[in-house]
């Protein structure tokens, strides 16, 4: 029985949403979309992403939904790298990380701006880190979405 939900879940769902988000794009475009919301989507300013996958879709003509998609499910990884890309951002000298996460979160929620200009410095450290991370992440992603996207795809029959 189990087997014919998820049969039926997804022929009739999943499916459908997923050739939705492929549709009119090539091997290539997905995977440059699907990397490029990768790269971006980590970002480690919380709330730029939405805007940085957006302008990205539409500067490389790629598909929008599947970028926000993409953006969207890295939400927890988006947070769970910020304070390692502010300890990678010490290498610049400028100023050390002196919260927690649990710090962090708790400045942002009682005291925003309070917590922007205390963050500052760290928070363009690791803006640093992320253009140092950003294109190794991208071709890595961007390969190995390829290769899957290239196996994935349906193959054409030829009337020869």
């Amino acid at each position: 029985m189990p087997g014919k939900i998820k049969t039926f879940l997804s022929s009739k769902y999943l499916d459908p949403i997923i050739k939705l988000l492929v549709q009119g794009t090539s091997p290539r475009d997905v995977a440059l979309a699907v990397s490029g919301a990768i790269v971006i989507g980590i970002f480690p300013v919380v709330g730029a992403t939405t805007i940085l996958c957006g302008l990205f879709a539409v500067r490389f003509k790629l598909n929008l939904p599947l970028v926000q998609l993409i953006n969207y499910s890295l939400t927890p990884v988006q947070l769970f790298t910020i304070v390692p890309f502010m300890k990678m951002g010490e290498i610049f000298g400028v100023e050390k990380l002196r919260f927690t996460l649990s710090e962090i979160i708790s400045m942002v929620g009682k005291e925003p701006l309070h917590a922007i200009s205390v963050l500052w410095n760290v928070t363009m450290q690791a803006i640093g880190a992320w253009m140092i991370a950003a294109p190794i992440i991208g071709y890595i992603s961007y390969r190995i979405v390829l290769i899957i996207t290239l196996r994935l795809r349906p193959v054409k029959e030829t009337n020869e």
